[in-house]
């Protein structure tokens, strides 16, 4: 017993219950949230093979009149389906299953307040549409497109304002409404807002259309990533952008539920 007691200080094995730092939560979080969507057959369905498909498709198929460089149109209107998918539609479909069957409840127990489940899950989002943007990218200089270094910095702020408004209106959409009800209306927005981008495809537009399209985030992500790939700024986009990400970030922080 002497032998023991002289082994260890008075102490050592004293309790310190106290909780992990904020930025220990969050990496964990993130971590997690990035595993759960890599691992989901559903969610690489949207967020790899659909996108992939479309560039290499609407690119090689005679589809409309969009001239020689055909590529340079398709590209950014894809990278904005590709981020729409995964931030939005994915997202808000996994938080409302996730919900359903108690996953967040657990987590609503845990020291992680509800800030750091919205900023994991956007920070998982954000890495996957990175990695997103970097196969969409070398899949489109395999197809010919050629951007210049000043469009493609440009066009990665785009991206990046982009995933966040996407991701704060899945996490409000999924955070506040039955599954069904989730997984219905994230899969009609998801065609109703590809309608709307595809129209960045169409030259003669009736400039209402244009402006009607443009506050759209979908349409407003779309002709945003255009001009910024070309070296120009979309001031429009832009503004719109941020406005959604403000609004439904701001309501996803407070009306978001873990049951």
């Amino acid at each position: 017993m002497s032998d023991t007691m002289s082994r260890f200080l008075p102490g050592t094995f004293a309790p310190d219950p106290r909780p992990a730092s904020r930025a220990q939560m969050l990496t964990a979080q993130t971590r997690l949230e990035l595993k759960l969507l890599l691992r989901n057959g559903e969610q690489l369905l949207l967020t790899m093979f659909i996108p992939i498909t479309l560039l290499i498709g609407l690119t090689l198929l005679p589809f409309g009149d969009l001239g020689e460089h055909r590529v340079d149109r398709i590209v950014p209107m894809v990278m904005m389906t590709a981020v729409m998918s995964t931030a939005f539609t994915g997202q808000a479909i996994a938080v409302g299953f996730d919900r359903r069957y108690g996953a967040l409840k657990r987590l609503g127990a845990t020291p992680l307040p509800r800030w750091g489940v919205i900023a994991g899950k956007s920070a998982a989002v954000l890495i996957v549409v990175v990695l997103q943007a970097m196969l969409l990218g070398a899949i489109g200089l395999a197809l010919g497109w050629r951007p210049g270094l000043g469009g493609l910095a440009l066009g990665a702020l785009v991206i990046a304002l982009g995933t966040a408004t996407f991701a704060a209106m899945g996490l409000l959409l999924g955070g506040t409404l039955k599954a069904e009800v989730v997984l219905a209306l994230a899969n009609i927005a998801w065609f109703i807002m590809l309608g709307i981008a595809s129209l960045v495809l169409v030259d003669s537009l009736p400039a209402a259309l244009t402006v009607v399209a443009r506050l759209i985030p979908s349409g407003a992500l779309a002709f945003a990533l255009d001009s910024a790939l070309t070296g120009s700024i979309d001031w429009l986009g832009v503004a719109v952008l941020a406005a959604w990400g403000l609004v439904c970030g701001w309501l996803a922080t407070r009306l978001f539920r873990f049951h």
